[in-house]
Protein backbone atom coordinates (compact mmCIF):
# COMPACT_ATOMS: atom_id res chain seq x y z
CA UNK A 1 0.00 0.00 0.00
CA UNK A 2 1.51 3.29 -1.01
CA UNK A 3 0.29 6.68 0.99
CA UNK A 4 -0.77 10.20 -0.95
CA UNK A 5 -0.87 12.82 1.43
CA UNK A 6 -3.03 16.09 0.34
CA UNK A 7 -1.65 18.90 1.04
CA UNK A 8 -2.47 20.72 3.89
CA UNK A 9 -4.24 23.69 2.19
CA UNK A 10 -6.04 20.98 0.38
CA UNK A 11 -9.82 19.81 1.38
CA UNK A 12 -9.59 17.04 -1.49
CA UNK A 13 -7.51 15.85 -4.54
CA UNK A 14 -9.16 14.35 -8.14
CA UNK A 15 -8.46 11.08 -9.19
CA UNK A 16 -7.24 12.78 -12.18
CA UNK A 17 -4.24 14.37 -10.12
CA UNK A 18 -3.57 10.94 -8.15
CA UNK A 19 -3.26 9.55 -11.44
CA UNK A 20 -0.79 12.62 -12.85
CA UNK A 21 0.89 12.25 -9.22
CA UNK A 22 1.67 9.28 -9.61
CA UNK A 23 2.80 9.10 -13.07
CA UNK A 24 0.28 6.99 -14.66
CA UNK A 25 -0.84 9.69 -17.03
CA UNK A 26 0.75 12.95 -17.59
CA UNK A 27 -1.97 15.25 -18.75
CA UNK A 28 -5.93 15.44 -18.54
CA UNK A 29 -7.02 14.04 -21.09
CA UNK A 30 -5.09 10.81 -20.62
CA UNK A 31 -6.99 10.55 -17.92
CA UNK A 32 -10.59 10.01 -19.44
CA UNK A 33 -9.05 7.11 -21.08
CA UNK A 34 -7.05 5.32 -19.28
CA UNK A 35 -10.22 5.31 -16.58
CA UNK A 36 -12.63 4.04 -19.31
CA UNK A 37 -9.29 0.89 -20.19
CA UNK A 38 -8.29 0.06 -16.72
CA UNK A 39 -10.24 -1.18 -13.42
CA UNK A 40 -10.03 2.11 -11.12
CA UNK A 41 -11.50 1.25 -7.68
CA UNK A 42 -12.49 4.32 -5.04
CA UNK A 43 -12.94 2.55 -1.69
CA UNK A 44 -14.06 -0.44 -3.71
CA UNK A 45 -16.41 1.30 -6.25
CA UNK A 46 -15.24 1.11 -9.87
CA UNK A 47 -15.16 5.08 -10.76
CA UNK A 48 -14.69 6.57 -14.02
CA UNK A 49 -14.86 9.84 -13.17
CA UNK A 50 -11.66 11.63 -13.26
CA UNK A 51 -12.77 14.84 -11.58
CA UNK A 52 -14.01 12.10 -8.74
CA UNK A 53 -13.18 13.83 -5.43
CA UNK A 54 -10.69 11.97 -3.39
CA UNK A 55 -10.63 12.90 0.74
CA UNK A 56 -8.30 11.68 3.15
CA UNK A 57 -8.78 8.23 4.56
CA UNK A 58 -9.91 7.00 1.35
CA UNK A 59 -8.21 4.26 -1.00
CA UNK A 60 -7.65 3.68 -4.49
CA UNK A 61 -6.47 0.51 -6.17
CA UNK A 62 -5.43 0.75 -9.42
CA UNK A 63 -4.43 -2.77 -10.40
CA UNK A 64 -2.44 -4.28 -7.55
CA UNK A 65 -1.89 -1.07 -6.22
CA UNK A 66 -3.26 0.39 -3.72
CA UNK A 67 -3.28 4.33 -2.67
CA UNK A 68 -3.90 5.58 0.86
CA UNK A 69 -4.61 9.44 1.02
CA UNK A 70 -4.07 11.02 4.12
Amino acid sequence: METIKIKDDKEFITLGQLLKIEGIIYTGGEAKIFLEENEVLVDGQRDTRRGRKLYRGMNVQIGEEIYNLI
